[in-house]
């Protein structure tokens, strides 16, 4: 099995269940908390761990009660936090609302995640040498992004790159990303083709294609995923199931994908073990919360 960094975010989870997403200056009653552990980060980190991946985590946490909450659990997942710094700026929070529907919209205020730099990157080096695979996405500071994937290509690691939420990445860093992983509306925003049929999403792989990306998986919600290589593409369609909270489910399948690539799967069959992963993932509430384990993955 092969050793997987992760640097991304951590937050704490304020989920509020709802019947309908509430209109501008409106107040919906009868609501209910659910107060979990979140961050793009960490819920990949957790879905690879608990798929029974090698994971080491580079977040950055506020030295308060929520920060120890997240790092005891990571530790309780089997995640090495040794690579984990500490700020004073408190923990970052996300505060989420999810309806009948499953349908969410969050606002997040990233605190700490603001205090992970490209210092720190570089302070893991040694933690990092020997790994297999980089996964990072776009929550953190951009110059922290480009340092892990400078760094990591600078000692062979594969970089997995999930570009959420969509912000500018630099041109030169295509040419060190191994596999993007974009939704529809992200590859739209990386490539400007509207992306809405298998054939869409394979036009926008070109364009990543040309600027040096090696491979491309194309999400495509409750339809299925492209996997598009530069020797062809093969669609992996979801499996259908009755969705109760989307919260994290993008980031199950991530998580469990270079959990499955580091244990030797091809790319494709790593892209139907993270369908799986993320179909159980819906079926739950909360982000890391929704994570299944490797027993549940076998069992289908």
């Amino acid at each position: 099995m092969k050793k997987i960094i992760v640097v991304g975010s951590s937050n704490v989870d304020l989920t509020v269940r709802v019947r309908r997403l509430p209109l501008p200056g409106e107040t919906i009653r009868g609501a209910t908390l659910l107060r979990t552990n979140g961050g793009k980060g960490a819920n990949q980190a957790v879905a690879a761990a608990r798929l029974g991946a090698d994971v080491v985590f580079i977040t950055c946490l506020g030295n308060d009660a929520s920060g120890g909450m997240l790092s005891a659990q990571f530790a309780a997942d089997g995640i090495d936090t040794s690579c984990i710094k500490l700020s004073a700026t408190p923990t970052g929070t996300a505060l989420i609302f999810v309806d009948d529907n499953a349908e969410n919209c969050i606002a997040v205020a990233p605190g700490s995640n603001n205090d992970l730099l490209p210092a720190d990157i570089d302070a893991a080096r040694s933690t990092m040498e020997g790994a297999s695979y980089l996964l990072v996405q776009l929550v953190i500071p951009m110059p922290t992004v480009v340092r892990a994937v400078e760094l990591a290509h600078s000692l062979g690691i594969k970089t997995i790159m999930n570009p959420a939420p969509m912000n500018p990445v630099p041109e030169e860093l295509f040419s060190r990303i191994w596999l993007i992983t974009p939704n529809q509306t992200e590859a739209e925003q990386l490539t400007g083709v509207h992306v809405e049929s298998e054939d869409d999403a394979a036009r926008a792989a070109e364009v990543l294609f040309a600027k040096g990306v090696k491979n491309v998986i194309v999400t495509m919600g409750s339809k299925g995923s492209l996997v598009c290589t530069q020797e062809g593409r093969e669609f992996v369609p979801s499996r259908k199931v009755k969705a109760i909270d989307t919260t994290g489910a993008g980031d199950v399948y991530n998580g469990a994908l270079v959990a499955a690539l580091s244990q030797g799967k091809s790319l494709i069959e790593a892209a139907r073990i993270a369908t799986l992963a993320s179909s159980i993932a819906v079926t739950r509430m909360g982000a890391q919360t929704s994570a299944p384990y490797a027993n549940e993955i076998e069992s289908l």
